[in-house]
């Protein structure tokens, strides 16, 4: 039998000290969802304007057609041919890069917390849509 006060050997006190140790770690460490860097590379034969031409148009299409699903989605163009894309999707806030170069789009996204799981989902998905958009006979 343990003496009161004490929890598996080590005073009470030094485990309450433990705990606040721990619950007053900085935002940084505990609160924020980890984040997983998935690069999508997407080959094209266009020219560099009417990459960037389609990519506004699918951009404010989707803007219409998903506003319900995905909230606001915020494009800011970084220079001729690289875009920052941010979106919320069921309450996960979503960033990317869509670099142009010359033979191929690359996409980098952060995918927050639990969505990881559907990474090969997410790729896939990326790789048709960009695929179909960047199509020679598509207009």
């Amino acid at each position: 039998m343990k003496a009161p006060g004490f929890w598996n050997g080590r005073p009470r006190r030094w485990i309450q000290f433990q705990m606040s140790s721990w619950m007053n770690l900085p935002y940084r460490w505990i609160g924020r969802p980890a984040l997983k860097m998935l690069e999508v590379r997407v080959p094209h034969r266009l020219e560099r304007d009417e990459v960037r031409r389609r990519i506004d148009r699918a951009i404010e299409k989707a803007k219409t057609e998903y506003a319900d699903k995905v909230g606001e989605i915020n494009a800011t163009w970084q220079g001729e041919d690289q875009v920052q894309l941010g979106m919320t999707v069921m309450g996960m806030d979503i960033d990317s890069d869509v670099v142009i170069l010359v033979e191929e789009i690359i996409v980098k996204v952060q995918v927050p917390g639990m969505a990881g799981l559907f990474a090969g989902k997410i790729r896939s998905g990326i790789e048709e849509r960009l695929g179909g958009l960047l199509a020679v006979e598509s207009a």
